[in-house]
């Protein structure tokens, strides 16, 4: 397992060899006398039982030692800052795609993970909650998830989505199908393949091929967030803290969640100096973006509108299972 683990490993290891030496001394201190070797064998006994206690103790620690997943893209550097060490003793941090967070999370793989809103509604029958008010919003423009189309939004009949969005995807048909009335027929777009090479009328792109969009020639270009916000009048919730049922009852994670958001929002100029070169942006792009487009709180207006995604997603047979309509959001 990862680095957390090695300190409980080396503390008994370390203990036990301390216990055994201070029993040899025991052997060497005590008498040669009648029952010399009756008090010898009782401070053995002793000794290996600690020892064994000890073992098991740290092999317990081991073994409940959480497994967390993040996304390892651009938007969650301020919420992911400094987590890795805060874990230290709690848990171990692994980094990847969200979809493949989701996939491991309902496997049990993991025990908490980042993963997208839809993802997180679709696994509420099984026990996920929010565990954490750090998460990834917006409330106007988001920049970073664009639907870009060669004819009016309106004639849209042939869709490729993102293969590195499954809730931006989702947002996409609610609102395509919520103000123009249509359900375009929709083709993976991997995450490799060149926007421009695409037949469809029209195309989702997230990330960095958002933010530097193609040079393709399109009729109308909608930043999703700003379209969901000002379609609904609230913000758009893109991703939150997940961990099964029995693991919601974690004031120790949730605190260490918390702190690591907001020590990334106080070293936001830090994180775009270092972040901006390797995404060809500038600096003050990056740090507009994470202090402008996103938000990294989860409040109840957040909340009220994943309770709406919800029920847009699950009238459109976007959820599976879908959940029962009487059935509402949970808050923290």
């Amino acid at each position: 397992m990862g680095h957390q683990v090695c300190f409980p490993i080396r503390f008994f290891v370390g203990l036990r060899v301390a216990l055994r030496n201070v029993y040899l001394m025991k052997v060497y201190l005590v008498p040669r006398t009648d029952g010399s070797q009756a008090r010898r064998r009782v401070g053995c006994d002793m000794a290996a039982g600690a020892v064994k206690r000890i073992e098991i103790s740290c092999l317990l620690w081991i073994k409940f030692m959480l497994r967390i997943g993040a996304v390892s893209y651009l938007n969650t550097k301020p919420l992911i800052y400094g987590l890795r060490d805060r874990l230290a003793g709690l848990g171990e941090l692994t980094l990847n795609l969200p979809s493949r967070l989701a996939e491991d999370l309902a496997a049990d793989r993991l025990d908490v993970a980042l993963v997208p809103s839809i993802e997180f509604l679709r696994g509420i029958p099984a026990g996920y909650r929010v565990v954490s008010n750090a998460a990834i919003a917006c409330r106007g423009p988001v920049w970073s998830v664009r639907l870009m189309s060669r004819v009016p939004m309106a004639k849209i009949r042939t869709l490729a989505l993102d293969d590195g969005s499954r809730t931006s995807a989702a947002m996409t048909r609610i609102l395509l199908a919520e103000q123009f009335g249509i359900t375009p027929e929709t083709v993976p777009l991997a995450m490799e393949q060149d926007p421009d090479s695409t037949s469809t009328d029209a195309v989702l792109v997230i990330g960095d091929r958002a933010m530097h969009p193609p040079s393709g020639i399109y009729e109308e270009i909608w930043d999703l967030g700003e379209r969901w916000c000002a379609w609904t009048g609230l913000p758009f919730l893109f991703a939150m803290w997940v961990a099964r049922n029995e693991l919601v009852k974690s004031p120790q994670l949730a605190r260490v969640l918390s702190q690591s958001r907001d020590d990334g929002l106080a070293n936001l100029d830090g994180i775009a100096r270092r972040e901006a070169g390797p995404h060809g942006l500038t600096v003050a792009a990056l740090h507009h973006y994470f202090a402008a487009n996103l938000h990294f709180k989860l409040g109840p207006r957040e909340l009220d509108s994943l309770e709406l995604f919800r029920q847009k997603a699950s009238r459109l047979d976007l959820l599976n299972p879908v959940r029962p309509a009487a059935e509402k959001v949970n808050a923290i």
